[in-house]
């Protein structure tokens, strides 16, 4: 009888200890063979850096063909150099240099709209393909390809001509009338260097300022 009363205490110490045992830990890492969890996001994704003052057939920085002048001054200030004389016709066509715009930039103004920018002299600004005022005219042609038209220079001898690339393309040199069109020209010296390049519409065909 004490043997019996002795077994039927253990079992029931044995089951007060069972009942009172912590459960087992979850286990903490991903199951074997699973994919580990996507990393949660830290932020929202960067923006694309924008891109600089370069020229292009259809602007410059802010300024973009077909801008009223108000949107141009707005943009980059009135004329420098008011005494200066654009044209014959400011009403019809002025050529002019905006306060705040870099060194040696030129806008052109044609019935109150842009048609034209130009770099010359002491500018240090470039073209979307990295062309600026002493490039090579060999390296230019070069990096158009057929797209690049080459015509004499109205004044100056050769190494010194024009040359012109529309976007799109437009084969052979006859005189560009469409307003829609875009383009650029570079003009190059008897050094065989760029010495100007005019971006924007049919006017970047004019060598003499607004005509």
């Amino acid at each position: 009888m004490r043997a019996l009363a002795l077994t039927l205490t253990a079992v029931a110490a044995l089951t007060l200890a069972a009942c009172g045992a912590p459960d087992a830990p979850e286990p903490s890492g991903p199951a074997p063979g699973s994919a580990p969890p996507e990393p949660a996001p830290s932020g929202p994704a960067p923006t694309p850096t924008p891109a600089g003052n370069v020229l292009t057939a259809t602007g410059l920085g802010p300024l973009r063909i077909g801008m009223t002048r108000a949107e141009v001054v707005a943009a980059w200030g009135d004329d420098a150099n008011p005494g200066a004389v654009g044209g014959p016709d400011p009403a019809q066509c002025d050529e002019f240099r905006p306060a705040r715009a870099p060194e040696g930039t030129l806008v052109m103004i044609e019935n109150d709209r842009l048609t034209r920018v130009s770099l010359i002299r002491d500018s240090a600004l470039k073209t979307d393909r990295g062309f600026g005022l002493g490039a090579e005219a060999a390296a230019v042609k070069a990096a158009y390809g057929p797209a690049a038209v080459v015509s004499p220079h109205k004044y100056v001898s050769a190494p010194a001509e024009y040359v012109t690339v529309w976007s799109p393309p437009a084969g052979g040199t006859a005189y560009v009338q469409d307003p829609a069109a875009r383009g650029l020209v570079y003009e190059i010296g008897m050094d065989g260097r760029v010495t100007a390049i005019r971006g924007g519409g049919p006017s970047i065909q004019y060598v003499e300022g607004c005509s």
